[in-house]
């Protein structure tokens, strides 16, 4: 069942499902009764609706506090959708981009949207760059990016908010900046309330021995293009894109540019005319057109590297394809997670998994 944000007439509360109700309530209950120097962190799944729940938060937090909200998150993507469903809920906010160098009009606002890098600029700049902030709410929260920003914050409830509680540096656990975890609904349990889509996971032979463990404890780039980018690794790809996903939206998932062009062109080599490439190196807007393309396309096949994992939302993918493999079972779940959105007509989509990456984790 697809989430649609609510019309400028509806009550938002209404629009959430019973497990987000309850949710919001838990969260915002917790937060009145802990002290101004404790921080939660809250998990759900993805594809469980944390942007909507945490705009309820913010919601019923400017309605009791007299203080502001902050939302930090680290992708620019985020910046609008975030701020939409914030405006949907009738909560004006403030998008500070790297254009926005002060805030004369700073009374105006109670709510502000910031990339934690842009911020963290201004606040090096001037400490007082953001004034009355009571809530931080840090989306994404196992990036420890968030990190250098906490510092200005040390008397403000901070409220992480991630599908998986895991930090992206083990040597950085996430205890040390938030005192409770606060667990939604299970994959399990959405799935079989039919929040979220089922899965059913193939996997193929593959010979992963040359692959090498970098410093951040997974899989060097380097190797995997080694690994990835042999012919025989893209016959298999392709056999597996033919035996299980042919004429489904697929979201394939590499870990170096080099070898997502290489799954480019094998493609259309083949024939496959409906096939783009996207990585970071594309502008925004290179980017908004493939993402376009890639959502009004029915067959469509996207070869990406490390951009759509998160802040990527499109219930209509059908397939995914782990071109890849990783030891971090944050990035598996959150790349195997773009498929999992329900639609009226899909209750189920496929996971192709080139990286022995079930059985490993």
């Amino acid at each position: 069942m697809e989430q649609s944000l609510p019309s400028e007439n509806s009550s938002f509360v209404s629009k959430l499902y019973p497990y987000q109700k309850s949710l919001v309530s838990r969260i915002f209950d917790r937060l009145k009764e802990i002290d101004e120097e404790s921080n939660l962190l809250f998990q759900l799944p993805t594809g469980g609706g944390k942007t909507i729940i945490f705009s309820e938060i913010a919601k019923k937090y400017l309605l009791d506090h007299d203080k502001k909200v902050l939302i930090l998150t680290h992708r620019i993507e985020l910046l609008g959708q975030t701020s939409g469903v914030l405006n949907s809920v009738h909560v004006d906010t403030k998008i500070i981009t790297s254009e926005v160098h002060s805030i004369p009009d700073q009374g105006s606002y109670r709510c502000f949207v910031a990339m934690v890098e842009t911020l963290n600029n201004r606040l090096l700049e001037n400490e007082c760059y953001l004034e009355n902030i009571g809530l931080v709410i840090v989306d994404e929260a196992h990036y420890n990016s968030f990190r250098k920003i906490f510092q200005y914050f040390k008397k403000t409830n901070i409220l992480g908010v991630t599908a998986t509680p895991l930090s992206s540096n083990k040597n950085l656990p996430l205890y040390e900046n938030y005192n409770e975890l606060i667990v939604g609904e299970s994959i399990a349990d959405l799935i079989d309330q039919g929040y979220l889509c089922k899965a059913t996971t193939y996997t193929y032979s593959v010979n992963l021995n040359s692959l090498t463990v970098g410093i951040s404890g997974d899989y060097t780039v380097s190797s995997s293009e080694k690994v990835y980018g042999r012919d025989q690794m893209q016959q298999i790809l392709l056999t597996a894109y033919e035996e299980k996903c042919k004429g489904k939206k697929t979201l394939i998932f590499n870990a170096g540019i080099a070898t997502s062009i290489k799954v480019y062109e094998l493609f259309k080599s083949h024939g496959y005319k409906e096939i783009r490439h996207l990585d970071s190196t594309f502008s925004k807007q290179d980017r908004k057109d493939v993402l376009d393309w890639f959502k009004h396309t029915p067959d469509a096949i996207l070869t990406s590297v490390g951009i759509l994992t998160t802040g990527f939302d499109e219930p209509t993918v059908e397939s995914i394809i782990l071109n890849r493999a990783t030891r971090s079972l944050t990035l598996y779940h959150q790349m195997i997670g773009r498929g999992s959105r329900v639609l009226e007509n899909k209750a189920h989509f496929s996971i192709i998994d080139l990286g022995n990456n079930a059985l490993r984790l």
